[in-house]
């Protein structure tokens, strides 16, 4: 199954540190969202920069746009406090012994 690069842009450069109560509220209901793509199987890896720069998930999808209209369904981009980007994403080398690809 294909695999891509999901990076989400937070909309300042202290927003982990501080976020609003409604801010915060949605960040909630995206990390619920990416549980839930987890639980269906489409999740390689989820994380975050240490400074909260950027998240980065690798998932797995049929093709592009069936990760487009499900990833765009996130909370944190469809309600517009994150920017997503999308890439198609081919692993070239991973560390031996992993079960993914």
């Amino acid at each position: 199954m294909p695999t891509f690069a999901y990076r989400i842009l937070p909309p300042r450069s202290d927003f982990v540190a501080g976020m609003t109560d409604a801010e915060a509220a949605t960040m909630g209901a995206h990390f619920g969202f990416l549980q839930d793509l987890e639980s269906d199987g489409r999740v390689i890896f989820v994380g975050r920069c240490d400074n909260g720069d950027w998240g980065l998930g690798m998932f797995e999808f049929a093709d592009e746009a069936e990760a487009l209209e499900i990833l765009a369904r996130d909370p944190a981009v469809a309600s517009g406090l994150m920017r997503m980007e999308l890439r198609a994403f081919s692993v070239v080398i991973e560390r031996r012994g992993s079960t993914a690809g």
